[in-house]
């Protein structure tokens, strides 16, 4: 399904209100002046307060993104685009649910 293309710029959140930050690895590909983020970048998880009874604290640390777009690379990395689908991760590689991006860039859209 065809979407905005996800940048450093863009915001994204997991399930519990963590903000989610790209540590890119291109640096050749811009949009909106931003690099463009990849599956090989690096998405870690920060301020998420999700807790399991007990209480023990269980926050999203990481997202990992398992659909991104089929027709659009970017060094030979598939570009990650709002529409994409992931799944954040507890530092125990628990899954904790689907990230939002909730905001990217209008102006290019890939499939």
């Amino acid at each position: 399904m065809p979407g905005p293309v996800f940048h450093l710029g863009g915001t994204a959140i997991c399930p519990h209100g963590g903000q989610v930050s790209v540590i890119p690895t291109n640096t050749r590909v811009f949009a909106g002046g931003q690099p463009v983020a990849t599956m090989a970048d690096t998405y870690l998880v920060a301020g998420c307060a999700f807790t399991v009874p007990g209480p023990k604290p269980q926050p999203c640390v990481k997202v990992q993104w398992l659909v991104p777009a089929t027709r659009v690379f970017v060094n030979g990395q598939p570009v990650i685009i709002q529409t994409s689908t992931g799944l954040c991760l507890s530092a125990e590689q628990i899954p904790q649910g689907p990230p939002t991006i909730v905001a990217a860039q209008p102006r290019v859209i890939a499939t």
